[in-house]
């Protein structure tokens, strides 16, 4: 029997778990953006309770916490689905079998994502030593038929071969990503700190977006700024480069800093009107034409392609022609909002390799978790009430949240009562607790620094590799006896301000 009161409460979990805050079910959708209306649209749909699923791209406008959970439900859902999806965590968390379509031509692969890479490799060059072998008979045949045209005796078996190599199935290769190496303008190198942002905080109308948002930006770290829909990722890139006026705190710029941002709507940024090259033309004026051509076909654009005009061109298409024009800008630091939206899982392995090779300071807002996990030196997570802020990638960063309320019981028997037991002298009480915060702040800052060796050596190891992993671990144990280090040293210095009170 229908239970009004069950069916609330369990459309209040799946909109909840796809984002919607207790207030926020309240909202009338006609307030909502196209983001949220298509997660009430899902949350419809799982509430249906069918059989059967198909799924077109059911993660466009999810953030990473709302895919999370998306993918956990559907983990332990009862119905079987087919999706699409350019989300690889999420294909490899979740699919147990991969279709393929490519050149007109399906293909079924068992096994997730990565398994799938892996056997279409192994299928590939299987296909391409068939394609030679097949080159070479065809080339052998071609010339005896060319020798026995010359004999009136052979004439006949040289038409034979005519019609059996007609009749050949010949045996073709797809279109070769070949490996690429991006060649970027040359730009001044920035001084060593880049950006600093102190204290800032945003009210819209009556509502307070974030505050006490501080921190600061080094050369060459590529940052990930993550944070739930609707905290004010936007807002905080846009008060940087000054499209929003500062309410309150101070947004600097390093020495010598030149930077570019890539706009999450494209529609905007570019002129629809103009051709593909244009576009870039006039944003990369000291940049050589056949240059141009040449990192625009890095992106697989074509020469063919390149006078298209932007407007008849497809959202990911878009994307491409946007993350070329700001790469060429010859910018020292990049602001780029989701630049992997609209994107193939092919098309955010090239702007991985480009962002990878970039010599430059990133600060960036993505919500595919591969990519995030790739590509970030450092984790900075924006909440209603300042940053969490983590050295390392995004596997770290989830570890690391999950490590410090138990970080924070193991550290509570290190600072036991011996001080409070003592009968020494207040003063001498105080100097070993100056002692051990002295001590803390110079074991911190050797980890500190351990830490960003460790994250260097990441560079030139090989993704998932056994020293890659090695490597993570390291990186993970030096992270976590920095972060004990440093709540012991917040709870001596709690001590200390007490007894100066």
């Amino acid at each position: 029997d229908y239970n009004p009161g069950a069916a609330r409460a369990e459309a209040k979990k799946v909109l909840m778990g796809l984002g919607f805050s207790v207030e926020g079910l309240e909202n009338a959708v006609s307030t909502l953006s196209v983001g949220w209306k298509m997660r009430i649209v899902l949350a419809k749909l799982l509430l249906q309770k069918a059989d059967f699923y198909l799924f077109d791209e059911p993660t466009n406008h999810l953030d990473i916490s709302a895919k999370d959970w998306f993918m956990n439900f559907l983990k332990q859902a009862s119905f079987g689905f087919i999706l699409i999806c350019h989300d690889r965590y999420f294909l490899n968390m979740l699919c147990e079998n991969i279709f393929e379509l490519e050149m007109g031509n399906g293909t079924f692969y068992a096994g997730n994502y990565d398994a799938y890479e892996v056997k279409k490799e192994h299928d590939l060059q299987l296909r391409e030593a068939a394609y030679r072998a097949q080159q070479k008979e065809i080339k052998h045949k071609k010339e005896t038929i060319n020798r026995f045209r010359a004999s009136a005796s052979k004439a006949k078996m040289a038409q034979s071969m005519i019609k059996a190599l007609k009749k050949m199935e010949r045996i073709t290769l797809p279109p070769s990503l070949k490996t690429i190496h991006f060649n970027f303008p040359t730009t001044e190198r920035s001084g060593k700190m880049v950006l600093t942002v102190d204290n800032v905080a945003y009210q819209f109308g009556d509502k307070q977006i974030f505050s006490k948002v501080s921190f600061d930006v080094e050369r060459g770290e590529k940052v990930a700024l993550i944070a739930p829909n609707g905290v004010g990722k936007t807002t905080l890139f846009n008060l940087i480069v000054g499209k929003h006026s500062l309410q309150k705190g101070t947004i600097n710029f390093g020495h010598k800093v030149d930077y570019a941002l890539f706009d999450q709507d494209q529609n905007i940024a570019l002129d629809l009107d103009a051709s593909i090259l244009d576009n870039i033309v006039h944003h990369a004026r000291e940049v050589s034409d056949q240059a141009i051509r040449t990192f625009l076909g890095s992106f697989l654009f074509s020469n063919d392609d390149i006078n298209k005009k932007v407007g008849v061109l497809s959202g990911g298409e878009k994307n491409r022609v946007g993350i070329v024009r700001v790469l060429l800008q010859k910018a020292n630091l990049l602001f780029l909002d989701e630049p992997t939206n609209h994107l193939d899982i092919p098309s955010k392995g090239l702007l991985l390799k480009a962002l990878q090779e970039y010599q430059g300071t990133i600060l960036f807002v993505s919500h595919d978790r591969d990519f995030v996990n790739k590509l970030a030196t450092r984790i900075i997570e924006l909440t209603p009430h300042g940053v969490i802020d983590y050295q390392g990638n995004y596997d770290g960063y989830l570890y690391y949240k999950k490590q410090i309320l138990q970080q924070q019981d193991r550290v509570a028997p290190l600072l036991g009562t011996k001080e409070a037991g003592n009968k020494g002298s207040e003063q001498k009480k105080f100097h070993r607790l100056d002692k051990k915060s002295n001590l803390l702040e110079k074991k911190i800052a050797t980890l500190e620094q351990k830490i960003k060796g460790a994250q260097q050596r990441f560079a030139d190891l090989v993704y998932d590799s056994q020293e890659y992993r090695q490597a993570e671990q390291t990186l993970h144990e030096l992270q976590q006896q920095k972060d004990d280090s440093f709540v012991l040293w917040e709870a001596v210095q709690e001590k200390i301000e007490k007894m100066r009170e």
